[in-house]
């Protein structure tokens, strides 16, 4: 009588692919490049018409500014910044910012948060760059510029000037390496006529004042 031997052979099967060695974790925070800003993401809810993430500041900040003892947490408050959009769809963020108060000298602050905006700023600074970028670089009208961050046509525009200002009229190097220059003068119209001069590098198409 013949023996019916059965040989079961193992197949592995990957059940969790290993990623590739050029990637990395999911990422909201380094996605948003909030990391930039000194934020990490702790959540996120998507309304209607924009996409609100949740923020915390990474730094504590809980040393005192004035006689150098550490403070105690006394609770929080949200401060909200527009930050550049993705997709088109304005980004708003709901930063966490702690409240300290020294037990040594009474004196009350709150969590640094210039890295990710300017004091009483309503734009993010990198909210405020992808203004400024989409106006000189892109073309985009002040409109444009704000139904993109999901704020007022005055919110955008006062922002922009600033930045514009900071970033290229007071600039003094903002000439470096210019050789050539050239002014173009054109007429564009959307909701109105709008005249706009820019003077440009020839060299490199660069924009380097705009009127």
């Amino acid at each position: 009588m013949g023996v019916l031997t059965l040989t079961i052979r193992k197949t592995s099967t990957v059940t969790d692919a290993t990623p590739d060695a050029g990637f990395g974790s999911p990422d909201l925070t380094l996605f948003c490049r909030l990391d930039e800003l000194g934020l990490v993401v702790t959540g996120q809810r998507h309304e209607q018409d924009r996409v609100v993430l949740a923020c915390r500041v990474v730094d504590l900040d809980d040393w005192c500014h004035r006689c150098g003892c550490q403070g105690v947490s006394r609770g929080t408050v949200i401060r909200q910044l527009a930050h550049e959009p993705f997709g088109w769809r304005p980004t708003t963020l709901h930063v966490t910012v702690r409240r300290y108060r020294c037990g040594a000298c009474t004196h009350v602050w709150r969590q640094d948060t210039t890295r990710a905006a300017e004091p009483r700023a309503k734009l993010s600074r990198r909210g405020l760059r992808w203004a400024l970028e989409g106006l000189v670089v892109q073309h985009l009208t002040v409109a444009r510029v704000a139904d993109g961050l999901g704020v007022s046509w005055n919110t955008a525009n006062n922002a922009v000037l600033a930045e514009g200002q900071r970033a290229l009229i007071d600039d003094p190097t903002r000439f470096d390496g210019v050789h050539v220059i050239g002014v173009d003068e054109h007429v564009v119209r959307h909701e109105a006529l709008l005249f706009r001069m820019e003077v440009r590098d020839l060299r490199c198409s660069a924009v380097v004042a705009v009127g």
